[in-house]
């Protein structure tokens, strides 16, 4: 989803050359195939965007490979571009390398400053290494490798696969699923309660473009909207836009996660960008891409 959108954004860049790999093509868990890929280009700059993700089941489920896979596409990535000469990185990390009970909203500074969450602990983990990877390389060897750390994403080409997708894709297909089989009702995890934040990825892509054109970014930034809902308001809130007309029924056996998680934007904010798709809207662009990306055959499940 995010590399789809940082190549719709750079393919509106006039004198930029893509150079792109399918996960088949290149598998950047393999310091040789990553080390060939780059001698053979010889790219400018490196956008990190790839990696294993999911939402809290999957965290749960699978935390040997959500540590493991995206451990090793930073070092590789991260590395492998320093011993190419690649002159600029931008590495994705994401906002739950946050402490579980950080302020809110959460700054920058707030980095290792308490515990995670349990839930998505390993992804962190691997997350705030690649950070502090790029960080250590700028600091030791000069060049301009710095982070971005966006919120909870979702948009065109996200993955809706019932239990390994992240929460507003897996909400869009089961009240469009429920909808289209006339189910008089949606059971939806945990108690409704937590705050989160959710960024549309176009926008994420616009703020990579803007970061990139600085001659000296901040090691890490924030990336998000400043502005959160509950889960209860964004699950009532997809309800309507897929038309579910049924009853929505919380368990709250369910685990709820982070009690909330908002980023503080004000450094991005202060360099002069700010996210222009407000949520409504772009949960309903999401929807007609999940209802065209159905009818061609390419939704992710």
């Amino acid at each position: 989803m995010v590399g789809s959108a940082l190549v719709r954004r750079f393919q509106r860049e006039s004198g930029v050359t893509l150079l792109l790999r399918t996960h088949r093509e290149l598998d950047l868990t393999s310091q040789a195939a990553v080390n060939a890929f780059y001698a053979a280009e010889k790219p400018d700059a490196a956008i990190i965007a790839a990696a294993r993700v999911g939402g809290i089941h999957a965290n749960s489920t699978y935390p040997a490979e959500f540590l493991r896979d995206n451990l090793a596409i930073a070092v590789n990535t991260i590395h492998g571009a320093y011993r190419a000469g690649v002159r600029s990185v931008l590495f994705l990390g994401s906002s739950c390398i946050y402490p579980k009970f950080a302020p809110q909203p959460m700054p920058e500074d707030c980095l290792l400053s308490g515990s995670l969450e349990p839930t998505n602990e390993a992804y962190a983990i691997a997350k705030i290494s690649g950070l502090k990877l790029c960080q250590s390389y700028r600091r030791q060897y000069g060049v301009r490798y710095h982070s971005v750390m966006p919120t909870n994403l979702y948009g065109q080409g996200d993955n809706y696969h019932l239990q390994n997708s992240h929460v507003l894709p897996a909400l869009l297909r089961r009240f469009h699923e429920a909808k289209e089989a006339g189910l008089p009702e949606v059971v939806a995890w945990g108690t409704g309660s937590p705050r989160r934040e959710f960024l549309y990825v176009d926008d994420l892509a616009d703020a990579c473009a803007f970061l990139l054109q600085l001659a000296n970014p901040p090691d890490w930034i924030n990336v998000g909207t400043g502005t959160d809902v509950t889960i209860r308001e964004l699950t009532e809130m997809v309800a309507a836009i897929t038309g579910f007309k049924g009853r929505i029924v919380w368990d709250p056996s369910k685990p709820d996660g982070t009690p909330r998680k908002l980023l503080d934007v004000t450094r991005l904010t202060a360099l002069g960008w700010r996210a222009r798709v407000g949520l409504h809207d772009g949960i309903e662009k999401t929807y007609a891409s999940f209802l065209a990306e159905q009818a061609a055959g390419t939704l992710r499940t």
